[in-house]
């Protein structure tokens, strides 16, 4: 088994795309994560440059305006379509990972959503993602559990610091829940966040070692449940990102230095601890 580590694209949208990929390729990423309508460009002309570069790449996605249940679905069907066309005939992306709905909705109006996205993912061939996120469907561990159990077909994009800051625990009396979700995560976001906020101010610091075991607790069962379950390849994402998740003071380089660096050492960090060749 090998391991994918993508490098986000968030926080780095003024860097011209030839230089961020250099800096991709030269860090030693597999390939990136990007909203591709997140900024305004030619975006299959930097899929064709990904491709010449052999870069890999997945995309992250959200529905950003606040719009009625049924105007929201329109959204939602119309954005997913027109990213799984990106790239189709001659670099197509590994997956989306689609932060759906939001926290309020109900548990019809979620099945709605996801009936939407294994659609498209079944027509198009690009798997469909759920990630768990603050503000959105799956925001908490006790929440996505019986959705899981109802809808055992239903795969994850898991940022455990977002479900550690909304219980403000380390999840310690829902283990259970966390394990049913490794059960279900295809890829991880890996930022260190804490049980007061999504983000640590520097994961290396011994003041947030115990935020760090927690993480690493939870990465390395995804690790070994897709070892066992025969998976060639694993996908893991560092994605500490800018400010505000960024706490800038007393930083010594710019937010986008300071940023890179931190995933750059999370990403060393994990492969060395797996041993994994990339």
């Amino acid at each position: 088994m090998t391991i994918a580590f993508l490098c986000p694209r968030w926080g780095s949208e003024q860097i011209p795309w030839p230089e961020f990929l250099q800096q991709v390729k030269d860090a030693g990423y597999t390939g990136i994560e990007w909203f591709p309508f997140g900024e305004q460009c030619d975006h299959e002309a930097v899929i064709a440059l990904l491709k010449k570069m052999e870069l890999h790449w997945c995309i992250v996605t959200a529905i950003t305006e606040h719009l009625p249940f049924a105007a929201y679905t329109g959204a939602l069907d119309r954005q997913l379509k027109q990213l799984s066309q990106l790239g189709k005939d001659h670099w197509p992306p590994l997956f989306i990972s689609v932060q759906t709905g939001r926290e309020y909705f109900s548990a019809g109006e979620v099945y709605n959503c996801l009936v939407i996205c294994k659609a498209i993912a079944e027509r198009t061939g690009i798997p469909i993602y759920q990630e768990t996120h603050r503000n959105k469907w799956p925001y908490a561990a006790h929440v996505v559990k019986p959705f899981l159990e109802k809808y055992p077909d239903t795969l994850l994009t898991l940022d455990i610091s977002h479900w550690f800051c909304v219980s403000e625990s380390y999840l310690e009396d829902q283990q259970p829940a966390v394990e049913k979700a490794l059960i279900h995560t295809r890829h991880i976001h890996a930022r260190v966040g804490h049980t007061e906020g999504p983000q640590v101010y520097e994961p290396a610091a011994p003041e947030y070692s115990a935020a760090l075991n927690a993480h690493l607790a939870v990465w390395d069962r995804y690790v070994q449940l897709r070892r066992d379950a025969g998976a060639t390849i694993i996908t893991i994402t560092p994605e500490f990102g800018p400010p505000p998740y960024l706490v800038f003071a007393n930083r010594n380089g710019t937010p986008q230095q300071e940023q890179w660096r931190v995933n750059l050492w999370m990403k060393d960090f994990l492969q060395q601890r797996y041993a994994i060749n990339h």
